[in-house]
This record gives structure tokens, C-alpha cells and sequence, in this order.
């Protein structure tokens, strides 16, 4: 007789498999940070589902941060970290500790992909001029080395998902006068996303998604229009840190991003469980005209 866990396996692959044809050769970016990544268990995990992603037919692409990292090192420098509006300030020297952090962080995942057998690269903002820059100054704020992408090359991107490569970013960008700038990270991952007309982006986070009930991790709303999300952030149930997070993620809907994904990182594989399960364990925010069930066919109303 069929061992019964045996049969729960062959379920799973039936139950991924219309998400398999519909993404096949489709782009998702991944943006990595937060709790998740001081979990090396966790760590693995993500990789492990790009990697997944990959062998399957999808083109993943990672963005990851360094956040917990950074501030760490700073601290043992003796440097106090501040931040206004969910950007660092970033002088000179925090400047060069994030950039070293960040690529210590890129060298670590790029190893952590090729040791599960597909070839990984990993590169910065800088690279082939991928992410070009100008000063953050938000509500008129001097806040040092801090960037906001006003150009994405993708050319190196799709040069690596051509060749069969992973690509793994890290948000260091440049200005025109080759001056390099910190970039929060979910904001290098939306416009990446965006010029890249990514199918799906998926934010990694250290939430469930977008909650009813911030204290009730079970409040997670499921799927959420652009139109929605903004009533939310109205009326003070989208609240916090996670407003420049939703709205990252409307900008993305709103200019060429099919899907985007809020997760909680701290889920092992969420990722996996959010794109091939008709349930899903996030949020997802979709176009105000889209009409979609999961576990049934998407399309326009």
C-alpha cells in the first residue's frame, strides 16, 4: 500500500503545477532582509527557494539588504546609527562600512547558490552601471550618502539571466560624477523590478504581511488592490515602517510589476509557499482591474 506522506508529496507538486506553466521563463525578484537574514537556517532557506525558482523555469533575480549588519559594525566603530525616514544616515565612513557589509553579505549568498549546483554572480548597483542615482533628500534633509535611483540599466541583469545565471544585487548605486550612495533596499528592489517588468516582486520581511490587527499575526490580508492599499494607509491601518514598504510596492503595480508579495522572512521557504500553494502565507497587491482567485486563472475584469 502507498505510504499516505508519499501521496501529500505528490499533491504538492499537482497543486504547484498550473504555477509552474504559468511562470515558466517569467522574472521575480526577491528582496532579501531583515530578521531572516541573521538566521543562517534561514538564509539557506531563501536561496534554497531561488534555486527552486530557478531550476523550474523562473527567472529569479535577489536583491538583499545588510540593515542589522550594518548597524553592527557601526557600533563596534563607535559610530551611533540614525535614521530618518527609514533611511540611514550615511557619512563617509558608514558609507564605506555598508559598502563592505554588503558585498560580505552578496559573496556569502552567491556561495550558498553555487553549492546547491547553479552558477551565481554577484554584483552591486555599480556594476555595469546598473543603478544610477541621485542625493536623497527627503523632507528637505541632508542625510549624507544616501541615493534615490533615478536610472536602471538592466543590461547586466538580463546579460546574467541569459547566460544562465543568478543574479544577486546589493544596493550600492553611483551618480554621474562616479560618487558612490547607499540605497535603501526595497527601494533598489522596486525599481529594479520595474524596469526589469518583472512578473513578481516578493519583499522578504519580518511580518505576515499587511495586518488588520497588528498584535494578530492571523489578520494578514490576502490579496489587496493598489487602490485598497492606499484606503488603508488612510484611515491608519497600514501604519509605520510599513507605509513606505506598501507604497514601494503600488509604485511597482502601478508602473509595469504583474504581482508583488509582501512575506513574512522568518517562514522557512515562504517564498515556495506564497507562489505554488493556492493559499499563500502573504499579502499580495495586484493592478485595481485585476480579478484573481488563487488557485484559479488571472486575468482583468
Amino acid at each position: 500500500m502507498i505510504n499516505e506522506k508519499y501521496m501529500e508529496k505528490a499533491n504538492v507538486l499537482i497543486e504547484a503545477l498550473p504555477y509552474i506553466q504559468r511562470f515558466n521563463r517569467k522574472i521575480i525578484v526577491i528582496k532579501y532582509g531583515g530578521s531572516a537574514m541573521l538566521d543562517g537556517d534561514l538564509m539557506k532557506h531563501v536561496i534554497e527557494d531561488a534555486v527552486l525558482l530557478k531550476l523550474v523555469g523562473f527567472k529569479p533575480v535577489i536583491v538583499h539588504g545588510g540593515g542589522n549588519d550594518i548597524s553592527h559594525w557601526m557600533k563596534k566603530t563607535g559610530i551611533e546609527p540614525n535614521f530618518v525616514d527609514g533611511l540611514r544616515v550615511t557619512d563617509s565612513d558608514t558609507l564605506e562600512i555598508a559598502e563592505m557589509v554588503l558585498g560580505k553579505v552578496n559573496s556569502d549568498l552567491v556561495t550558498l547558490a553555487q553549492q546547491l549546483g547553479i552558477r551565481a554572480c554577484g554584483i552591486s548597483g555599480k556594476d555595469g552601471k546598473l543603478l544610477k542615482v541621485k542625493k536623497a533628500t527627503p523632507e528637505g534633509q541632508d542625510i549624507g550618502y544616501v541615493g534615490e535611483v533615478i536610472h536602471v540599466d538592466t543590461k547586466i541583469i538580463m546579460d546574467l539571466l541569459d547566460n544562465d545565471f543568478l543574479p544577486v544585487v546589493y544596493p550600492i548605486g553611483m551618480d554621474e560624477e562616479g560618487q558612490s550612495y547607499n540605497i535603501n533596499g526595497d527601494h533598489a528592489a522596486a525599481r529594479i523590478a520595474e524596469a526589469l517588468k518583472a512578473d513578481k516582486l516578493a519583499f522578504l520581511t519580518d511580518t505576515y504581511g499587511v495586518l488588520t490587527d497588528p498584535d494578530n499575526p492571523d489578520s494578514f490580508i490576502s490579496e489587496l488592490r493598489v487602490d485598497e492599499a492606499e484606503d488603508l494607509i488612510a484611515n491608519g491601518t497600514i501604519s509605520g515602517g510599513m507605509i513606505p514598504k506598501v507604497r514601494n510596492c503600488c509604485h511597482s503595480i502601478e508602473n509595469g510589476v504583474n504581482r508583488v508579495h509582501i512575506l513574512n522572512g522568518k517562514i522557512p521557504h515562504c517564498v515556495l509557499l506564497e507562489i505554488f500553494t493556492d493559499r499563500g502565507v502573504g499579502t499580495v497587491i495586484m493592478k485595481d482591474n485585476v480579478k484573481y482567485y488563487k488557485g484559479d486563472s488571472e486575468g482583468t475584469e
